[in-house]
């Protein structure tokens, strides 16, 4: 870990801020904690941080709004603290453009491995020497590795979130060899399942809708039951 990495902490709780400043900063990173987006905003404007661990609920502009502003202009990696067990609001939080989610009450320990997941993750991204490159090709579809684009058969740009970006690419490196659900996550998050996760069914129906023909009945990413997932293409790189 580098010690030079700072994490700003949002949330309108004080002692899960206490709890977040000590915790982490024992850990050894730099740590700043503010109350609400305005004073975030404030903060981003004189030195922006490595990670923001954002909550959900705030006075004012909560925290979905927050992060899809926030991806409009950065890609500050966000790790979002959202209600215990509330499946829909941690698949909208990674649609917004989330990097993932800590559900409350957290563990520690939990909380400490998924920063550290997420931080290695951004700046292996970061690094021009490493990860894929060129342009994946499959059924008339393209997909930019590097410009993080996906180009219709027609010619169109279709928005991407980075979670739909990355499993995506998941999919085209493997095609045509069935992806456990497990997995996914895995290569996706840096995670894998808890009971009853459901967030890559969830973003999966999400990608179909954006290439698939008839999402009802997909024919480029297959279901295989008790398996997981399937791209049924062949893929060039250009």
């Amino acid at each position: 870990m580098n010690a030079s990495e700072r994490i700003l902490v949002v949330d309108d709780d004080p002692r899960i801020c206490r709890l977040l400043d000590k915790f982490l900063s024992r850990e050894g990173y730099l740590m700043d904690t503010v109350r609400d987006a305005k004073e975030m905003r404030k903060r981003l404007d004189t030195d922006a941080p490595d990670m923001i661990i954002l909550d959900l609920m705030l006075p004012g502009e909560d925290g979905f709004s927050i992060v899809r502003q926030l991806r409009k202009h950065s890609n500050i990696p966000v790790i979002m603290l959202t209600g215990k067990g509330n499946m829909v609001d941690k698949v909208v939080g990674l649609e917004m453009g989330a990097d993932d989610y800590v559900t409350k009450p957290f563990n520690q320990r939990e909380l400490l491995a998924r920063v550290r997941t997420v931080m290695r993750r951004s700046t292996q991204a970061n690094d021009k020497n490493q990860g894929p490159k060129g342009t994946a090709v499959f059924n008339g579809w393209k997909l930019g590795l590097e410009s993080q684009e996906l180009i219709s058969p027609t010619g169109d740009l279709v928005p991407l979130t980075n979670y739909e970006f990355r499993l995506l690419v998941a999919l085209v490196g493997s095609p045509n060899r069935v992806l456990n659900r497990d997995r996914l996550l895995e290569m996706v998050a840096g995670r894998g399942q808890t009971p009853f996760d459901r967030s890559i069914d969830v973003m999966v129906g999400k990608v179909r809708r954006k290439i698939e023909a008839d999402p009802k009945n997909p024919r480029i990413i297959k279901t295989i039951r008790g398996g997981g997932y399937k791209l049924t293409a062949q893929v060039e790189y250009v």
